[in-house]
């Protein structure tokens, strides 16, 4: 029989009132690097609003693996703020995961004033700079530093660690054959590919054994040539679930630096995020944004057909992600045998949908996919919709 996804569950040690995790998607509410007032309210919303694990993006664990310089670096100058964002969260009654990662490629190296990393050398359309090469030095400094994190989110009060290792993020970058071109033990064959997400994994485990679960966001595809495919994706999650170093991963796709609406089916707001750039970037979105923001349709579930065959090769705990804004969806998920289900954009159209749902007021979220809450990552992630409104939701 299928678990009622809005019944207490247990994610490795973490305790969860409901199967309903609001997937990590960056707030931009962190200006100047700390956790603020808005960014507590953010995630106090959906906590109260009823999902069972709100997932705050993105938490970097060095200062050239932010995506740009309005992120939180985890450290002792950020724990105070990041407890009492966990405190705000766990009195709502839902637990709290940090999206654990380094943006590597993604990295805007001229915002964070520090060039970006990758596994091979690169030019970065972000920066219009050279993204070079990690050294074996930067792979064992860039280990250390998961490490301390994980010791400082678990000092916060953080019930889960999620570690990126999807989107073109440095993990993720190293898995890509077309992103990693090296010649040494972390380029060539899969297993090589595979090794600094499997370091990180272990290490991770290693410090915070049981204390807090540890999970990881995983690609089913790139969607781009040279990126990781099904196929390729589905073997390092097999390497990871017998390391037995995670207690459930996240299935996601896409890629950040290449194909981003891979992961964001649904319109593709080239006009808004150009607007939302800085010169010459916004030229060059206005130009050549349609070819980057490539648009895909809209279907509920849409990464459904990849995630089961992950679904029927693992026995590992899943988390199915990817336009799921129905009831219906939640269920016939628990009924495909995935343990737990993650939404984003619903979520921020309307922070109380797990509540609207579980009380059967209605039977599908509100989100029309525009997707033109992406670009308002630089000003405080929003759903535009909703201030254009004249009137409430209902």
């Amino acid at each position: 029989m299928a678990p009622d996804v809005f019944a207490p569950a247990t994610l490795g040690p973490a305790r969860l009132r409901n199967r309903i995790v609001k997937a990590a998607t960056f707030e931009g509410r962190t200006p100047h690097g700390q956790v603020t007032d808005e960014l507590v309210a953010h995630h106090l919303a959906v906590a109260e609003g009823g999902v069972g694990l709100t997932t705050v993006a993105y938490l970097a664990v060095a200062p050239e693996g932010r995506t740009h310089h309005e992120q939180v670096v985890v450290g002792e100058d950020t724990l105070a703020g990041l407890a009492r964002l966990a405190e705000a969260v766990h009195g709502a009654g839902a637990a709290i995961a940090g999206q654990v990662g380094h943006a590597g490629p993604v990295a805007n190296g001229r915002s964070n004033g520090v060039h970006a990393l990758a596994p091979s050398r690169m030019p970065s359309p972000l920066s219009m700079q050279l993204v070079r090469s990690a050294t074996e030095q930067d792979l064992s400094r860039i280990t250390a530093a998961y490490v301390a994190t994980a010791r400082t989110l678990v000092r916060a009060g953080f019930d889960v660690l999620e570690l990126h290792m999807a989107h073109s993020y440095l993990l993720s970058s190293f898995l890509a054959p077309g992103l990693n071109r090296r010649k040494d033990r972390w380029g060539g064959p899969l297993e090589n590919r595979a090794r600094l997400a499997r370091q990180v994994a272990r290490a991770v485990r290693d410090e915070v054994g049981g204390e807090v679960a540890v999970t990881a966001k995983v690609s089913l595809a790139d969607g781009f040539r040279g990126g990781v495919t099904t196929e390729e994706g589905l073997e390092v999650a097999r390497l990871l679930e017998a390391d037995g170093t995670l207690d459930a991963l996240q299935l996601s796709g896409g890629s950040s630096l290449m194909n981003p609406m891979y992961l964001f089916r649904g319109g593709a707001p080239v006009k808004e995020f150009a607007a939302a750039m800085p010169l010459p970037v916004r030229w060059g979105m206005r130009v050549g944004g349609g070819r980057f923001l490539r648009e895909y349709p809209f279907e509920e579930a849409y990464f459904l057909d990849k995630a089961l065959r992950f679904r029927e090769a693992l026995s590992m705990p899943l988390m199915l992600l990817g336009g799921i804004n129905r009831r219906d969806t939640m269920e016939q998920a628990m009924a495909h045998g995935f343990e737990f289900v993650a939404m984003g954009r619903a979520l921020l159209r309307e922070p109380d949908l797990v509540r609207t749902l579980e009380e059967e007021r209605r039977a599908e979220g509100l989100c029309i996919h525009c997707n033109r809450c992406m670009p308002t990552i630089y000003s405080g992630t929003r759903c535009p919709v909703v201030e254009e409104a004249p009137f409430p939701p209902t």
